[in-house]
């Protein structure tokens, strides 16, 4: 008897461990002035799963970029349009994206501030028997200076987020220890355990900034408690301002 329970538990043990699925998780904020044939090349080559954009431009181009992604390459993308900017003289929607191998089930758009709105895009995933909870924010830039209506919109955040399956990815503009990131913090756990710099390859990156050098933490994915997550990555690629991040997470 002893023995089948434990050839019964060798069993359950050794099926759960195969149905764990590993799958890479990118970030990035591609910048609008990034260069979008060296940031589609780098993205086709990072072999990511789940890919959350921001500072995405509706325009040919990037029409272009979700049509070869979701065609040639198999991705499933949602879009939300979070604020609009003058491009050349050009009026742009400038918002974020969401990219998935897997099949996206719903999407949301969460408003996070009625002044100088950002938004959260919520995707839903189905991972084999899983939903996951995908989101994709942008906070406002606020120079590394604290900022209540900042505070504002990573406490609207917080409060959308689901506390299981979920997977929150972004540009916070805002610093390790800010109120933005510990407000978040005390819903979600950050991959990034050593906080490594992500801002800014180019000190055109901002002109009030003038950031000289990659000196700023303002990338992070986060994950909730029941999602394991390793491998934490800055990764390089001089097509955009900010560096891409990734993780790799488990799911069951």
């Amino acid at each position: 008897m002893a023995f089948r329970q434990k050839q019964s538990s060798t069993i359950s043990a050794f099926f759960w461990y195969n149905f764990l699925m590993k799958l890479k998780i990118l970030s990035w904020n591609i910048w609008l002035n990034g260069n979008l044939n060296t940031i589609s090349t780098f993205l086709e080559h990072s072999n990511a799963d789940i890919i959350g954009l921001q500072e995405v431009i509706v325009a040919n181009k990037t029409i272009e970029l979700a049509k070869h992604f979701t065609e040639h390459l198999g991705y499933k993308h949602v879009f939300a349009r979070s604020f609009d900017n003058e491009i050349d003289g050009v009026q742009v929607k400038v918002g974020n994206a969401i990219f998935s191998k897997f099949p996206i089930v719903d999407s949301k758009i969460h408003h996070l501030s009625n002044e100088i709105n950002r938004v959260a895009l919520q995707a839903d995933i189905k991972i084999n028997s899983s939903i996951i909870h995908v989101f994709n924010t942008h906070l406002i830039h606020t120079h590394q200076n604290p900022s209540e209506l900042q505070n504002l919109q990573a406490t609207h955040l917080a409060k959308v987020l689901p506390l299981k399956k979920t997977i929150l990815m972004g540009d916070f503009n805002a610093l390790p220890n800010s109120n933005p990131i510990n407000i978040v913090s005390r819903v979600l756990e950050n991959t990034d355990k050593n906080m490594l710099p992500t801002w800014s390859i180019y000190p055109k990156g901002c002109r009030v900034c003038s950031p000289q050098g990659v000196l700023y933490k303002l990338d992070n994915i986060f994950t909730s408690s029941d999602i394991k997550s390793s491998d934490f990555m800055v990764e390089k690629s001089k097509a955009s301002d900010h560096l891409p991040i990734s993780a790799t997470i488990e799911i069951n």
